[in-house]
């Protein structure tokens, strides 16, 4: 899309954008949302935003933190604009939305499942977030102090390449009956 594209055209992406949303089963972020787009039509990324801000403002869509994300929604406003302004969209684009984002949606929800982040406290404190995100739902979260960046950094690594082994291992430990704790709630 060249900077001084037409409004028909910017009008077109916008009804993409809405159309795109209005299939969405869940809520979904603003990179997520952008990989879709450029999944199915080439679009600036600076353009990309200011049509969010303006589908925005405009109560088309709704953005809010999801599970510390923000993410997009589309409003009833903007299913009934949609209604009547989706033969904009040609159909050609409908059906590579429709055959795309299939295929795309299982891609990014598949990528972004495991997440890790350090938050620094002070110089010697660091909280580590170690996470797995399903659908937009957080289903696993598990966070630690730690007294070093390099520790920190190393928990974060650790998560993101072994995320496979760590959490059935944590969720075993966490299911293990132990003799010791029954005797002591009978006897208790």
């Amino acid at each position: 899309m060249k900077l001084g594209a037409d409004n028909e055209t910017l009008a077109e992406n916008k009804v993409l954008i809405l159309y795109l949303l209005s299939i969405m089963e869940n809520p979904i972020n603003n990179d997520a949302l952008y990989r879709l787009v450029l999944s199915i039509q080439d679009m600036n990324y600076f353009y990309f935003q200011q049509f969010l801000l303006d589908l925005e403002e405009n109560k088309y869509i709704t953005k809010y933190e999801k599970e510390e994300t923000e993410v997009y929604e589309i409003t009833e406003t903007g299913k009934s604009t949609l209604d009547l302004t989706l033969d904009m969209l040609p159909g050609i684009i409908k059906l590579k939305v429709d055959e795309t984002v299939k295929g795309e949606l299982r891609e990014i929800q598949s990528e972004s499942a495991v997440r890790a982040e350090f938050i620094p406290l002070s110089e010697n404190e660091f909280i580590v977030k170690c996470k797995i995100i399903e659908n937009n739902v957080k289903t696993f979260e598990i966070q630690t102090l730690v007294t070093s960046r390099k520790q920190a950094i190393k928990i974060v690594k650790n998560w993101e390449e072994k995320t496979g082994v760590i959490y059935p291992s944590v969720l075993q430990m966490l299911n293990e009956e132990r003799e010791d704790i029954e005797e002591e709630t009978e006897n208790g």
